[in-house]
């Protein structure tokens, strides 16, 4: 496009990624942190624009939570990781309320059941927005540093984001798989309990 930098393309990219997550956020996300890293760019602008296009995102889950109700957390919670996820978050949101929507975003699908769920519970703005930008913030600091450090390492771009996914993955993948055995646990003793009861013990 002439006129426009391969790093103002990238930004762009990377905004309407996190704003309409039509691929994963933070494969695309480490994936340019990974670029800047190799070309010893400024991260910097990377994080706001990915704060800021997530949260913008976290706003319109928001409305949807707030106008459709318990039918949209419904249909995000349809896969058997979702599912947990949702039972974690709304186990927990009204006893700690704002940091475990801040920790929620670390779990698979845990951005959206955060936002979703604190529309459909009528969260106000006032309180939401700031949990929100904070949030987002983080979460995209702390991708780009893990995409960052991979290619910094690696000192190119291909191992930098073999390296970057592949600690990622591992990552999700532990703490969806503790959310999970969490949730069979609960699940299982919910299920226990009532067969006592009935039968008298």
């Amino acid at each position: 496009m002439p006129g426009v930098s391969l790093t103002e393309l990238s930004l762009v990219t990377m905004f309407v990624v996190a704003v309409v997550p039509l691929v994963p956020t933070e494969a695309i996300l480490t994936s340019f942190a990974v670029l800047v890293a190799t070309s010893h760019g400024d991260p910097v602008p990377l994080l706001v624009v990915s704060a800021i296009g997530c949260c913008i995102s976290d706003h319109i889950l928001y409305g949807f939570g707030r106008f459709g109700g318990a039918r949209v957390l419904d249909r995000v919670s349809r896969r058997p990781a979702a599912t947990a996820v949702v039972a974690w978050v709304s186990r927990n949101i009204n006893r700690w309320g704002i940091p475990i929507l801040i920790a929620g975003r670390w779990l698979p699908a845990g951005g959206t059941v955060g936002a979703v769920l604190s529309g459909t519970l009528r969260w106000r703005l006032a309180r939401f927005s700031p949990t929100s930008l904070i949030g987002s913030t983080l979460w995209s600091g702390y991708v780009i540093v893990l995409g960052y450090v991979g290619g910094t390492v690696a000192g190119d771009p291909i191992t930098g984001m073999i390296l970057s996914l592949g600690v990622a993955a591992l990552l999700g993948t532990a703490t969806s798989v503790v959310v999970q055995r969490n949730h069979r646990r609960r699940a299982a003793t919910v299920a226990v309990v009532p067969t006592v009861v009935e039968a008298g013990v």
